[in-house]
């Protein structure tokens, strides 16, 4: 199966780093799309356009009136994936009203906020489109020491689903991919301890956790017309780690 994005613009969130950063590279090497890179760190985003040929943008997603301004200001959007996404790890009893709200405000509001401005372009030119949420497989199963993370990821799940059932009718399909752990930076960090991780990979019938290539490819073909009757989906990349 090719998967040509050929003349596509799409719009990658959170490319600077680990899933985000080898989407980006599927999307270009695989798919031949032009990616628009979007990152807070500027550092990430030159490493990025020195590998990669793509357009970038640097803005914090926490704010909201610089990442409309700025998403607004990169043209049109073919395709968008909402990627971004932070994890502060601390326990119920130990959450911060700190750590849970910047925790949903990149997890969830900058999805709605990035979606809103590149949906109403996509309405306005009349060719639909397509957008994939990257959520978790924690949105359907508690993790010690992620409440933060979980609770976003489970609203990202209703995000998606809602975005589905309105965009539909324009002619725009919105899915999730909800992978497992992924050996990225960000993974390690939490998963990386084999006390920790080694009863998390026992969980997962395939017996190991995932590569970010794992997901790119799942985004990829999410986006692409071979998906297109799949609209509302919550996709899992987990090895299996559902069924148990």
């Amino acid at each position: 199966m090719k998967i040509d994005f050929s003349g596509k613009r799409i719009l990658v969130t959170g490319a600077g780093k680990g899933i985000g950063y080898d989407i980006v590279r599927y999307l270009i090497q695989e798919c031949s799309g032009e990616v628009v890179a979007l990152s807070r760190t500027q550092s990430d985003l030159d490493a990025l356009r020195a590998e990669y040929e793509c357009e970038c943008i640097q803005v914090d997603l926490a704010d909201v009136a610089a990442t409309r301004g700025k998403v607004a200001a990169a043209g049109r959007i073919d395709l968008l994936v909402n990627n971004a996404g932070i994890a502060i790890l601390e326990s119920f009893l130990d959450t911060t009203v700190e750590a849970f709200d910047q925790t949903m405000a990149i997890n969830v509001r900058a999805v709605l906020i990035v979606s809103q401005v590149i949906a109403r372009g996509m309405i306005e030119r009349g060719k639909g489109g397509a957008i994939v949420n990257v959520s978790s497989q924690s949105s359907m199963r508690a993790l010690n020491d992620h409440t933060a993370y979980c609770a976003s990821k489970g609203a990202l799940d209703q995000l998606t689903r809602v975005m589905a059932l309105e965009l539909g009718k324009h002619g725009i399909r919105v899915n999730s991919v909800n992978p497992t752990v992924v050996m990225t930076p960000m993974g390690k960090q939490a998963w990386a301890d084999p006390a920790k991780g080694g009863p998390m990979k026992a969980r997962i019938p395939l017996g190991r956790f995932a590569d970010p290539y794992h997901v790119s490819q799942t985004v990829a073909y999410l986006l692409s017309e071979h998906a297109g009757m799949i609209n509302g989906v919550l996709l899992p990349v987990d090895g299996g780690f559902l069924t148990t």
